[in-house]
């Protein structure tokens, strides 16, 4: 958002992150970022305009999201050498409609998200460099266990279709073309 040069507050959501079984790729992050825009409704004013967002790594028909511990972090980073994996991103825009509209006595939410889509392709590997990735930078806040702008991005990233900041978690330029619409 600072990149856009609009004003803004981070805040933290503490949302459910679970999505209902059976739920796959982009339809993901589409429900958990909804999630958190709904877990912060309340708190939400009127001339306020709130965005959340979610990313998942989408691997063979397989979620890997946050990684619980180093151990899990090497695992995930095993099965994405050599591989292409796509990268989801949701970004949810929640606002109140209208001056305190009141729909069955509550305030109407208004919900827009947008997915994005990036195909990232690792290439080799070895076990003593994913093991110093996970040693030296610590991904275990980061969806498929790594940044791609951090060392094993620059290292293993050999091919990428579709937008670098979603795979930051961020896709700006779809961000940005909302906005223009909303401001």
């Amino acid at each position: 958002m600072a990149g856009l040069d609009l004003p803004f507050t981070a805040i933290t959501i503490d949302a459910d992150e679970s999505y209902p079984q059976g739920t796959t790729g982009g339809d993901i992050p589409f429900y958990i970022s909804r999630a958190k825009a709904r877990a912060y409704a309340e708190q939400l004013k009127d001339d306020q305009l709130l965005i959340t967002a979610d990313t998942i790594v989408w691997l063979d028909g397989t979620m890997l999201g946050k990684p619980k511990d180093d151990a899990e972090a090497v695992a995930m980073l095993k099965q994405l050498r050599n591989k292409t994996h796509q990268v989801y991103t949701a970004v949810t825009f929640a606002m109140y409609k209208g001056e305190r509209l009141m729909v069955n006595g509550e305030r109407e939410l208004s919900l827009e998200t947008i997915v994005d889509r990036t195909d990232v392709t690792f290439g080799d590997l070895t076990d003593e460099e994913i093991d110093y990735y996970v040693q030296k930078y610590r991904p275990l806040d980061k969806a498929g266990a790594y940044g791609v702008q951090e060392w094993i991005g620059y290292v293993a990233c050999t091919e990428m279709k579709g937008s670098y900041f979603n795979v930051m978690g961020f896709p700006v330029h779809k961000v940005y073309k909302v906005l223009k619409q909303i401001l």
